[in-house]
């Protein structure tokens, strides 16, 4: 389902019965462009209603807010107001970590885009506020509620292809961001890769214990320049042997790709691209498909709303979030470790890190 425009975010009290059992009431934090997605799936849930949206742009706020019948709201008024359950945090990198203790200190459950910071020792500082003031705090890596990469895990669990031995994750941008944008996100390891790394623990089933990693500027010097790669291959070795690689890329010409295999000691599951019309002509020219979805906002809508609605769960019925504040720790981790090794050319073990 695409995201067309703001105004197509369907209005909770308008379209949806909500249910009166526990309605999670949420606050928006960041109206930008993620922001926008989780809007949409928040307005889409009927146990969940935006009741209040918060940005720095006022104009931003207002639109959202328009949109979904609720109010504008400063941040503060965010954290005192008690009507308010969860808050999505969609804001700049920067200011995730103060905020998930601000809000911590303000008794609501907080879900927070990764990474919570670039530093992994304020990553530690802000989760022990977490753990101090018992806060429910979910982080956002989508892609292991993206329903094709989830039959993969169930066939491993169900021991469909046996012990699993090797990972392969391709993600691939369709082209690179702005340099602003690279200036503020901590390079492609802690803003691209750190996605597979999250996928990596999720299908291997053990935790990293060395990674090696290589990059290069392939396809935008001015990348480069700011001090960055476009272009990274990681390999991902656990204790008892078993490994995974990534391969990432900020341009692919044919469109966002992403595709997983894993290998077994029986056999092999993959999850292959996916495009906005699954079908396949053929004629006197060959086999033609229609193009790959155009970027994350399109691919992963389906995993958007199933995170939301996990964390909806969390906030409802007193679960433990996942993935959790120690799931965004440890990626982080493994994120420092490949920019190590690129750095010195050798593989690191992640304990020179502070792993766990």
């Amino acid at each position: 389902m695409a995201i067309a425009t703001l105004h197509s975010i369907p209005c909770a009290s308008r379209h949806i019965e909500k249910d009166q059992k526990m309605t999670v009431k949420f606050a928006l934090l960041g109206a930008g462009r993620i922001g926008k997605v989780h809007a949409q799936a928040i307005s889409a849930n009927p146990q969940a209603e935006l009741v209040a949206v918060s940005d720095p742009i006022p104009a931003a706020a207002r639109a959202v807010a328009a949109a979904c019948a609720c109010q504008v709201k400063s941040i503060d008024d965010v954290a005192a107001s008690t009507d308010i359950d969860a808050v999505i945090i969609c804001t700049p990198t920067n200011t995730h970590a103060d905020l998930i203790e601000l809000f911590a200190h303000a008794k609501k459950a907080v879900f927070c885009e990764k990474p919570i910071d670039l530093s992994v020792s304020r990553v530690k500082a802000c989760l022990k506020t977490v753990d101090e003031n018992d806060t429910k705090l979910m982080v956002g890596f989508n892609r292991r509620f993206d329903p094709h990469f989830i039959a993969v895990r169930k066939a491993i669990d169900e021991g469909r292809i046996g012990k699993v031995e090797m990972v392969q994750i391709i993600s691939r941008d369709p082209c690179p961001p702005p340099p602003d944008y690279i200036k503020a996100s901590g390079g492609i390891f802690r803003d691209m890769t750190i996605h597979d790394l999250d996928m990596a623990r999720f299908l291997l089933g053990e935790e990293i214990d060395t990674v090696f990693a290589t990059a290069s500027v392939l396809t935008d010097p001015a990348i480069g320049e700011l001090g960055d790669f476009d272009s990274a291959s990681v390999i991902l070795t656990t204790k008892t042997g078993r490994h995974c690689s990534i391969s990432n890329s900020r341009r692919a010409t044919y469109g966002y790709d992403q595709r997983i295999e894993v290998h077994g000691s029986l056999g092999m599951v993959s999850a292959e691209n996916q495009r906005p019309v699954m079908i396949e002509i053929a004629n006197a020219d060959g086999f033609t498909r229609p193009p790959l979805h155009d970027f994350f906002m399109t691919r992963y809508t389906e995993a958007y709303a199933a995170e939301i609605a996990a964390f909806v769960e969390v906030v409802r019925n007193n679960k433990a979030p996942s993935p959790s504040g120690r799931d965004g720790l440890i990626s982080l981790i493994l994120a420092e470790a490949a920019l190590k090794s690129v750095n010195t050319g050798c593989a690191v073990p992640v304990s020179e890190i502070g792993g766990e």
